[in-house]
């Protein structure tokens, strides 16, 4: 069966309850399909109108109700409110076999008579009604298409509204004057998603905890030169620090193969000549873990293509939004990070520690822009797949 594309839509009210985790991690590993791209929205009235007068398509007299339930609820609740405030939305699009249908069954139908946890909207969903079965309380949690047609016509229409509705959401959060307010990028890194699992939604969960806002959402591929630009400031750094550890492993082998002692100084200049070498080799294998590929091994004409790596970029807003990612995620040494830290939860070693945050402003500011944050890769995924939005 050939790879179909679905999406889902998280609704501002999973969104402000930090639900957006726990969902991610629903849909992942029980759907089994490839996150492919995601982009958070804050829909003008434009969008959500239109997206609301598509959802009505059952003829079934009972889901048609749901759906109308549905419709009410998006033009109530996805546009700005009476303030002016917009409201944030994310939009996840997925690739896989029978996409639509994975996506059906693991969202689950609003209304059930039989709430057990099992489907996304049995456990973060309400469906409330009175003794006279009149609605009383209606949350969906999240929004996915109904059918084929539906898939193709929905992302078409927010691809549409992606360079002016979607991106980074820097205004939308209101804070009070004087607040210090920063942005902050964090990456959940390849490790996460070498196969279908919970764990990309389980930091996202665990990064929730600061009270800090998602205002960026984005699936990436990091080139090999994005891999070298962002992790440039690591090669000096490990160049040096390898020096004393290059110059006792080289004094010990040197001995043991050649059967005499050597003396302080003679490591010391092993050191320093090993060490640079040493800091380069594993910074390479930083790159490729992130990349696919070592800078090394690159050819001059592939190094600015996507990497073969997939990892998840996010931006953060909020009063001290570096200080409290980095609390949350831990020191780079896993076996060093405090129980329930991101790091102690899902890393293994220094390299492969499951995420990374930047560590100050300035920094947030030059990694963003090195993962091009702003970038707007759901409207060419969406061109790509069905053609031209506006045939």
């Amino acid at each position: 069966m050939a790879d179909e594309l679905s999406y889902v839509v998280v609704t501002p009210y999973s969104i402000r309850k930090s639900r957006t985790g726990g969902i991610i991690s629903r849909l992942i590993s029980r759907t089994g399909l490839d996150l492919v791209s995601a982009m958070m929205f804050a829909p003008c009235k434009e969008l959500v109108d239109a997206y609301a007068n598509s959802i009505v398509t059952d003829p079934e007299p009972r889901h048609r109700a749901t759906q109308e339930l549905i419709r009410q609820y998006v033009l109530k609740n996805f546009g700005p409110d009476s303030q002016g405030n917009r409201q944030r939305v994310l939009l996840l699009v997925f690739r896989g076999e029978n996409a639509m249908m994975n996506i059906r069954t693991t969202v689950g139908h609003i209304v059930n008579e039989r709430t057990s946890g099992e489907t996304i909207r049995d456990t973060f969903g309400d469906y409330l009604v009175d003794a006279d079965g009149a609605v009383r309380y209606f949350e969906p949690a999240v929004l996915a298409p109904p059918d084929e047609k539906s898939v193709e016509a929905n992302l078409k229409l927010w691809a549409s509204h992606s360079d002016t509705d979607g991106g980074l959401l820097e205004d939308v959060v209101p804070f009070a004057p004087g607040a210090n307010v920063q942005k902050t990028l964090v990456l959940i890194k390849p490790d996460n998603f070498r196969f279908p699992n919970a764990r990309p939604g389980g930091v996202i969960d665990l990064f929730s905890r600061t009270g800090l806002y998602i205002i960026g959402f984005k699936v990436h591929r990091m080139s090999v030169a994005q891999a070298e630009e962002f992790y440039r400031p690591v090669l000096d750094v490990l160049m040096e620090k390898l020096k004393d550890r290059s110059g006792v492993q080289a004094r010990l082998a040197i001995e043991d193969e050649l059967g005499f002692a050597l003396n302080d100084k003679v490591q010391k200049e092993l050191g320093e000549l090993l060490g640079p070498v040493a800091g380069r080799e594993n910074w390479e294998s930083i790159v490729q873990f992130m990349a696919g590929s070592k800078p090394s091994e690159t050819p001059a004409d592939k190094r600015e293509e996507p990497g073969t790596e997939k990892c998840v970029a996010l931006v953060y807003q909020g009063v001290d939004a570096v200080r409290k990612i980095r609390e949350v995620l831990g020191p780079t040494d896993p076996s060093k990070a405090p129980p329930g830290s991101i790091r102690k939860e899902f890393g293994q070693t220094i390299m492969v520690n499951a995420a990374h945050a930047s560590d100050s402003p300035e920094n947030a500011s030059r990694e963003m822009g090195i993962v091009r944050i702003k970038e707007n890769n759901l409207k060419p995924l969406i061109e790509t797949y069905y053609g031209n939005l506006n045939p």
